[in-house]
């Protein structure tokens, strides 16, 4: 386990200000979706993704090598979702570990008739439950394919925060259970069943997958595309806002 900023920095992560201010702007230009945040929150979220490379451990898997580009990419989009709640919500786990584009996790699955089927899974992240999120790491937006995995994997963590993902992570104070599953229950029944008659769905049909997918596929749009979001679904995107406490699409309507 390694950390490349923790090399050139010491045991301590540093300051926000450590880091020039041209390579903030070469890791930013790659994460469009940072430009609604105010000045303060941009500087508020850099500090973070320090502290954040500081608490893991990282691993760059399969012979990649990890650049202080790739750790502040990463830990500025792990922190985004967080921006509001504090680093606690990623307690309890230390590990990040990135591979270079998608990989390969062994599988096995028990029948209804006790016959033990074992078989390849190719995936661009997982998280597990109190364990480390694989990673992929893609070197242009082209190659990830419309997927944001860093948000996907870590609103799984958030989920996990209260058992096993099931698209219902612990609420804040003010927020409450019925009117989560009142927006998100009928959301889901409808992607599920537009995505089952073949319709073309600018969100990911693998949000169809199950509840916790559809949370953590909901999550990405909310910050890369929260008007749409807005849109399709007004009731999750108010629910999401309160959980994550921003509003990313009235941000960036506003006048600059």
């Amino acid at each position: 386990m390694f950390a490349v900023l923790k090399k050139w920095f010491g045991r301590a992560a540093p300051s926000a200000s450590a880091i020039d201010r041209r390579q903030w702007a070469r890791v930013e230009r790659g994460l469009p979706f940072l430009g609604h945040l105010a000045a303060d929150e941009r500087e508020r979220l850099r500090g973070m993704a320090l502290e954040f490379i500081g608490r893991k451990e990282w691993h760059g898997a399969q012979g990649l090598r990890l650049t202080p580009e790739i750790q502040l990419a990463i830990a500025l989009q792990a922190c985004l979702p967080v921006l509001n709640l504090g680093l606690d919500s990623y307690r309890g786990w230390v590990g990040v570990i990135v591979y270079p584009g998608d990989f390969v996790i062994p599988r096995s699955l028990t029948s209804e008739d006790g016959v033990v089927h074992e078989f390849d899974d190719e995936v661009a992240g997982e998280a597990w439950q109190d364990g480390p999120v694989l990673l992929s790491w893609f070197d242009g937006p082209e190659a990830a394919d419309g997927m944001n995995v860093v948000i996907h994997e870590f609103a799984h963590k958030l989920d996990m925060l209260n058992g096993p993902p099931d698209g219902l992570p612990p609420l804040h104070e003010g927020m409450h259970r019925q009117a989560w599953l009142n927006a998100f229950a009928p959301a889901y029944a409808d992607f599920c069943a537009r995505v089952e008659h073949g319709e073309e769905t600018w969100i990911d049909p693998y949000a169809a997958e199950d509840p916790a997918e559809f949370f953590a596929v909901a999550s990405e749009v909310f910050f890369e595309a929260p008007a749409r979001l807005r849109d399709d679904y007004p009731a999750v995107y108010a629910q999401l806002c309160q959980f994550y406490r921003q509003d990313p699409a009235q941000t960036r309507n506003a006048p600059p």
